[in-house]
Parts: C-alpha cells; structure tokens; sequence
C-alpha cells in the first residue's frame, strides 16, 4: 500500500504515536509518504527521533511545505514561480486556494496555496490524517484534485473538544459527510464524534500505543530509607492539573514529611508552579525537572514509587484521551493517581490499577497518596494490574496491527 500521512509538524517529541504508527506501517512492508503542513519547526530535544529517522530513512519521506518570504510581493512571485515549477504535480489545482472570499486569511496569506503546492499530485492508497482540523484540510485538497485515495482521520483530544468549542459544532459537518473513516483514541471522544454528526457504523476507537518492551515493569516496594518518591510527567499546562497536585503534596507532607515529587515537563505554566511551590515552602520536597529524553523519564519512573496524572477539562475546553504517560507508569508498575476526566477511566481502574478522584480536587488527590503511602502492600497487585491493562489495550504492534488491516479492508472498499 502507499499511504499518505498529513501531520501538523514533524517530529514532534510529544506525538510519538504518530512516529510509532508511521514505523508500523514501514515494518509492515507498506510505502509511507509524511506530509507536514508546517514549516519545518521540530519541537523538543529531537536527538533520538533523529537516530529513528536516519535508521528508517525517513527524511526522504518527509515533504515540508515552502519557506514563505516576509514580503507579500516576493511570497507572491515565489508562490506562482512554485506553481510553475510544479505543473508537472498537477499544481494549477491550486489555484482555487487563492480563492480568500472561500478561504479567508489561509488563502489571503497564500499558506494555503503552498500547502497545497507540497502534497500536489499524491496519490495514494490512504491517506491518514492525524487530527481532525487536518482532516477537513486533507478533504479540501483531495477534492480540489489535488492529493488522491480514501481519507482516514482520527481524533485525539484537542481536536475533539477545544476546536470545537473555538469553531463550532459544525465545524467537521462536511468531513463527516464526505470523510472515508476515523478513528478516536478513545471511547469518549468516539461519542463526541457522534454527537457532532459522525455516523456511528464509520468511526472506531483506535487507541495511542506504547512499545511495552521499553517500559520494563518492576513490582513497587516500599523503600528501605523509608522516602516515597512520587511523579508526573507532562507539559505545564492548564489541562493537566499540576496545579492540584502540588497542592495535594502540600496537604500530604504534614503527616508524611519523607516524601519527594518529581514533575517532569515544560510548558507555560513553570513560573507559576515555581511561585507556588515558593509559596507552599516545597522546594525541598517537589522538584520541576523540565523536559527530558524518554530514557531520562524511564530511569527517573524507575525509582518512582506512585504516579499521579491530575489531568483537568481546561478553561478552553481541550481535554486528554488515556494519556500515555499514563499508560508508560502504569507498563512499569507504578500505581497511579488520576482523574475522572475525558478518556482517562478507560485506562485506569478505580481501585483496580489506581485510583479516581474528582478533577481540581486536591483534597482527595491528597487522600489517595496518603492511602498508598499508608497501604504498600497493596502496590504490587496495583502496578500488576496496570501492566495487564496496557499490554492488552495499547500495545503498540497490536495496534499497529490493527491499524495496517483498517488501511487494507478500505482499500479494498470492505468498509462501506
């Protein structure tokens, strides 16, 4: 098969399952052609995705779209010598791009137009768009002529709940109408589709892998210098609650003073974190780590004894699937602490594999913890259960699997 992935950036360290779903399908014998409607502006410390890239030779499978110039005039000049250069591809379909009483400021801008310069004359088997925004993009440029095949998009949260409530409820209305397949990564926002207009019989859940392989799963114990260490990994930002958390180890410290939390991520939030551990007076107790390389975060799970993954609905509406930071602690035997939130008790089973509170409730939050810092023995059977979820329900290979069959059967027009 040939397939066309559209992305938004590529690579991107914290969109992994896009990278583990494109390797799938290369390992599985299939033509994969990347089609990044950004510039060129990786995010993150790329230095092992640049050792996958080379080892799968995926640079020469990356088209970007063109570098535009500041100057409107040189952007125009470029853009129509781009249109010339690329007649060959099928290019003068773009022109409609141009079209800004259609299109607004994407085509004013001429993006749009060099956009559909770079994905010009593909034609494909399948094209997959990760995203639901670049779904209705991939929908634009194949029915303009100019990219080819059936259009797979899925749904991963942003997507699916702060778009929507930026651009309104119709907003996927003709991706839904004309869109081949989809997929959402979980059940909640499968029914958020539906709600939205996406019949029922053409959408699946397809779920974000991990390579279990890598996350070795070590039984906890409570340690022998008695000092629990708890952790969460994760961009500082509002929807994932830290805020709730570090409010929580402050509840906690004043039964249970031997404690150390390690939050690992960056974002915009990490001045306001620092002020307010400042403020709680925990700088001896919770660290901001920053970002750091999976096998930085792998060793520092390692020696972790609890997880805790305070995800919340945010001010804007965006929302987490079952998060793979999750599903890495929960493959390594840690258990965890999250939310009622979004997909998340999909993954977790309250009681079972962790436990469930309530969103921006730091009070239970803080009475979870001390029940586990409390309650060692009941770790192993926790962290046990934990692996067995991940193993069965977000396997990477059976996914990838799962995934490579999907592209078969609507190649072969099995799905109606």
């Amino acid at each position: 098969m040939k397939i066309a992935v559209i992305v938004n950036r590529f690579p991107v360290v914290s969109e992994t399952f896009i990278m583990n779903q494109i390797l799938g399908a290369i390992e599985r014998g299939h033509e994969v052609h990347i089609y990044p409607l950004t510039l060129h502006n990786p995010s993150g410390n790329l230095s092992q995705m640049s050792q996958v890239l080379e080892k799968y030779n995926l640079f020469n499978s990356i088209s970007y779209p063109p570098t535009i110039p500041q100057n409107y005039l040189l952007r125009l000049l470029k853009g129509f010598g781009l249109l010339l250069a690329n007649l060959h591809r099928g290019s003068m379909a773009c022109l409609s791009l141009l079209n800004f009483f259609k299109y607004g400021q994407p085509a004013y801008s001429l993006w749009l137009l060099y956009q559909g310069i770079s994905v010009s004359g593909g034609s494909y088997d399948v094209i997959h768009s990760q995203f639901g925004f670049l779904g209705s993009k991939a929908l634009l440029f194949r029915n303009l002529g100019i990219l080819q095949g059936k259009l797979i998009t899925s749904f991963r949260g942003y997507d699916i709940s702060q778009y929507v409530q930026e651009h309104g409820d119709r907003v996927y209305e003709q991706l839904f109408a004309e869109g081949d397949f989809f997929f959402a990564n979980c059940e909640f926002f499968r029914q958020q589709a539906i709600k939205l207009g996406c019949d029922r019989e053409k959408i699946v859940v397809h779920g974000s892998g991990i390579d279990c392989y890598k996350f070795a799963f070590s039984p906890r114990h409570f340690p022998a210098d008695g000092k629990i260490r708890l952790a969460t990994t994760g961009r500082l930002i509002e929807k994932k609650g830290i805020e709730y958390s570090i409010r929580a180890i402050a509840k906690v410290v004043q039964k249970s003073p031997e404690i150390e939390y390690n939050i690992i991520g960056d974002g915009a939030l990490r001045e306001s974190f620092e002020q307010l551990i400042s403020e709680l007076n925990l700088g001896h107790i919770i660290k901001l780590l920053g970002a750091k390389q999976q096998q930085e975060i792998i060793k520092i799970l390692d020696q972790s004894h609890i997880f805790i993954a305070p995800s919340v609905t945010a001010a804007n509406g965006d929302r987490d699937a079952p998060i793979n930071t999750l599903k890495e602690a929960m493959a390594m035997g840690l258990p965890v602490i999250s939310t009622y939130h979004g997909g998340i008790p999909e993954l977790v089973e309250d009681g079972v594999s962790g436990f469930l509170v309530p969103e921006r409730d730091s009070n239970a939050i803080a009475d979870k913890i001390s029940y586990l810092i409390e309650h060692p023995e009941c770790w192993g059977e926790m962290g046990q259960a934990g692996r067995s979820c991940v193993e069965a329900k977000y396997d990477m290979n059976k996914l990838n699997d799962e995934l490579v069959k999907v592209y078969e059967q609507l190649m072969n027009s099995e799905i109606p």
